[in-house]
This record gives C-alpha cells, structure tokens and sequence, in this order.
C-alpha cells in the first residue's frame, strides 16, 4: 500500500536532532511522498532544502498562514506571492492559506485581505488551496462561497459537522482533510467520516502536530498515516486497502501529481 501524506511539516525544528530517520520511517511505512505547506518567510529556508533533498517524493504549498499575519503581513504577503511567481514550478498549491481566530481576533481584518489576495492567485493560476479554518467557519465560508466554482482544493484538518461538510462540498472541487484526531476517543468527526464519501477525504498528520492514539501527546509524523487511514477503514467498514487507493487517487487528481505505483528512492 501507498499513501500520501497531504499535509506536513517535517522542516519545523521539532525535527531538528532526527530529521533524516523520521524521513526514512515515513518511506518504511508506505507513505512515501508528501506535501509540504508554507507558512511565511521565517520558516521558507528550512522548507525549501528539505524539498531539495526529497525532490522525488516531496511537493510544495506556498502561501501566508493566518496566524502568521501580524504587523509585517504586507511584506509577508508580497514575500508569498513573489515566490509562487517566481518559482511556479516548484507549487502544486496555494497555502495553507485561511483564518484563525482562535488565539486572537487583532488582524481579522487583515487575514481576510490576505485570504482574498491568495485565493485570487490561486483562481488566476489554476492552482488548488489548502485552507485553515480555525473558530471563523462562517467567515470563512462566506469568503470561500465568492469563488464558488473558482476554486479546488482542501479544507485541511477538518473537523466540523456534517453541515459544514455540506457547505464545502457545495463549494465545488474541494474535499477534506481527516488527519489524527479521527482516531480520537470521544472525537466527533469519526461520525461525520461515515458519512463523507472517500472520494471527498485526504490523509494528513498535519506534523508535528494532532498526532493519532496511541500516540497523542507525542511529537506526530508522516509514517502515522496508516493508523488514520486504518481508522478511516474501520469506521467505513472497508478494506484498509481500499483507503490507500482511493485517497492515493484523491491527492493525486486534486494536486495534479503523477500517478506512482512503486515506493520512491529515498535521498
């Protein structure tokens, strides 16, 4: 089985002191290409020379993260816009690009700006978004129902109700990202999972970060996707096989990467 993990962030300095094994233990695990979100112009550097050193197996989002948007988001944003530009080739999206408003409401204002000015690129270029959404669903919908049929792509992370699924999939073109807190005890979303279909799920960790049980508490990582899509094989009542296909396919179409059949060379 193959999967691909959607959503990832193993350039973050959690993996400073074992980067290279944590690689290594995502090909072992069958997850053997990923793709790598961009945040803002902090963490750029270390983004990009770990896409070098995994070219084969890794793709790339650019884009501006909600909460990084703060007194200095007009440099940011132009930072963000400037790269996808001057280095197409290297993007398979736009993002993770969004809203947040659960750790503070100061630059709403402005992520909705940014938001916007990504999501116009994003129309322009043809490329899917990978979208944040944090404590602003109804904002965020209202912006996203603006470019109804516009756009493709992901709402990563995703954990709202069925409603809001409905809400995305009316949107045309995006699916949702089921990552670690699926296989959470008293989470909510393993229902709503069994009522979205598979063609409308990716795989994420969202690394280092929501890591699944038995794991929770730890620092996540890419080779965990088997235990989500395990999950997502048993709230369905499906073959764990049939989750690797389908999602595989999913990722592939959405972010228009080649089709594989085989493990990828490592670095």
């Amino acid at each position: 089985m193959q999967f691909i993990d959607t959503h990832t962030h193993p350039y973050d300095e959690a993996f400073d002191e074992d980067r290279p094994q944590v690689m290594q233990r995502a090909v072992d695990s069958g997850v053997a290409r990923w793709i790598f979100p961009g945040i803002d112009s902090t963490s750029f550097a270390a983004q990009l020379d770990l896409y070098e050193r995994w070219k084969s197996n890794a793709y790339m989002g650019m884009g501006l993260h909600p909460t990084s948007v703060g007194e200095n988001w007009k440099d940011e944003l132009q930072f963000a816009l400037d790269e996808l530009r001057a280095h197409s080739e290297r993007y398979v999206a736009v993002g993770e690009i969004g809203l947040d408003a659960y750790w503070s409401r100061d630059y709403m204002a402005q992520q909705k700006e940014v938001l916007v000015a990504q999501l116009e690129y994003a129309s322009e270029k043809d490329l899917p978004v990978i979208i944040h959404e944090r404590s602003a669903t109804g904002e965020m919908l209202d912006i996203m129902r603006r470019f109804k049929g516009r756009l493709s792509g992901v709402f990563h992370a995703f954990t709202g109700s069925l409603e809001t699924y409905r809400e995305i999939a009316s949107l045309g073109g995006f699916k949702v990202g089921i990552g670690g807190v699926v296989t959470f005890k008293n989470a909510g979303i393993g229902k709503v999972v069994s009522d979205i279909p598979l063609s409308d799920i990716l795989l994420e960790t969202d690394s280092p970060y929501l890591t699944p049980a038995p794991y929770r508490g730890t620092r996540n990582e890419s080779s965990y996707i088997p235990i989500i899509a395990a999950k997502v094989a048993e709230i369905k009542n499906i073959d764990i096989k049939e989750v690797a296909k389908v999602t595989t396919a999913n990722a592939e179409s959405l972010f228009h990467l080649p089709h594989h059949e085989d493990r990828l060379e490592t670095a």
